[in-house]
């Protein structure tokens, strides 16, 4: 399934390219600016794919600048998570770098991603009522995840019992990046789309086609972790755990015991993972193909992009779907 394109790397880069130029001018703040640079940028990289995808290029310069501004709004949104995030999670590292709390303290995190919230959510004023109350539902939906994960977490290490059913700790997994995680891929590629004017049933198949991307980037994204030893206070390792049966002790889960614990389940694991990952890669490349969107060759991109997204992560690992 890997496709690295060169029509879909060109696009990525000049895209990346415009974005950061629109972050600079539309954010006044220099420290949010700061502290967006080095993301990926996937989510409103998909937005505005989406956006492509249903002007089918043929939009004004003006359309194109408005679309990159609300990807901005994007950005915003789900940078402010990951501030936020790290303090919950008790992270100390961002990017290769300390996070954010670490550098300027608890009290400046959390009113910095506040006022994130707060810039992105003006964007998302200016662009319409329906993209206005898409960035509020993709806001409660993420926090919703995250609470969902904290409950989890606590309930776990309080229950060692280990009578869950496979289908009911994955249930619970599925359940908690589809809100935390998936939600924003899903509304992004929407978003992508209401810029472009798009309305009816075409809204939803690019929701749930950014959704399917969201669910496999997770999944990827904590297969990495577990493969790199990476100490996750996340819902994945209690889960994977629970599932063997094992009594949970979150405090005894050090780098070191991650990594012999993945070593000695690798096989199974990774086996668990691709095959979630690939299911939803290929749905989200059936959507792509639906008749309901205009055809033009930034069609060929929106089914290339899921597979080669996730084999971008994954290449990290030497692995591959």
């Amino acid at each position: 399934m890997e496709k690295y394109l060169p029509e879909l790397d060109a696009f990525f880069n000049n895209t990346t390219f415009d974005l950061d130029k629109k972050i600079i001018t539309t954010i006044p703040d220099k420290k949010i600016v700061a502290l967006l640079k080095g993301g990926k940028r996937l989510r409103p990289l998909l937005a505005h794919l989406s956006f492509k995808v249903c002007t089918r290029g043929k939009e004004t310069s003006s359309q194109y600048q408005k679309a990159l501004e609300g990807a901005v709004s994007i950005e915003l949104a789900h940078s402010a998570s990951l501030v936020h995030d790290d303090i919950i999670d008790r992270d100390m590292e961002r990017r290769g770098e300390p996070a954010f709390h670490i550098k300027e303290g608890i009290d400046d995190a959390i009113l910095t991603g506040h006022k994130m919230l707060a810039f992105g959510f003006n964007i998302a004023m200016k662009h319409g009522e329906e993209i206005a109350k898409l960035y509020v539902d993709t806001w409660n939906d993420v926090l919703n995840g995250e609470m969902e994960e904290v409950d989890f977490n606590k309930k776990n290490i309080a229950d060692s019992s280990g009578t869950l059913t496979k289908s009911e700790v994955f249930g619970t997994y599925n359940k908690i990046i589809d809100l935390k995680t998936a939600a924003l891929f899903s509304s992004a590629c929407k978003a992508g789309a209401i810029e472009a004017n798009m309305s009816g049933d075409i809204l939803r198949v690019f929701a749930d086609y950014g959704r399917e991307i969201g669910l496999a980037y997770q999944l990827a994204d904590d297969l990495v972790d577990l493969a790199n030893g990476e100490n996750l206070d996340s819902v994945i390792l209690p889960l994977l755990i629970r599932f063997d049966g094992e009594t949970i002790d979150e405090n005894s889960f050090n780098e070191k015991k991650i990594k012999k614990y993945f070593n000695k389940n690798s096989s199974r694991i990774k086996e668990f993972f691709i095959e979630e990952i690939k299911k939803h890669v290929k749905t989200a490349e059936i959507l792509s193909k639906s008749e309901i969107i205009p055809k033009s060759p930034y069609k060929d991109l929106l089914t290339d992009a899921p597979s080669y997204l996730i084999n971008k992560m994954l290449k990290e690992i030497d692995m591959k779907i």
